[in-house]
């Protein structure tokens, strides 16, 4: 009889494993995208930063 126990507590630490392993993995993906999405947007501020610079100073922007 616990025997048996064994195997299904085995089981279900197994399924539990997966579960977290899988769970880090998503959460892994969307950090680097959340990351990604920021780099993107720190970068078009900078190119505006440029842009209003060279503006204000008198250059073509080129």
């Amino acid at each position: 009889m616990s025997g048996s126990r064994g195997i299904v507590g085995e089981k279900w630490s197994q399924k539990i494993l997966w579960i977290c392993a899988i769970g880090s993995a998503i959460s892994l993906y969307l950090v680097g995208v959340e990351r990604q999405t920021q780099n993107r947007f720190q970068k078009m501020a900078d190119d505006l930063d440029d842009i209003d610079y060279s503006e204000k100073s008198g250059g073509d922007g080129t």
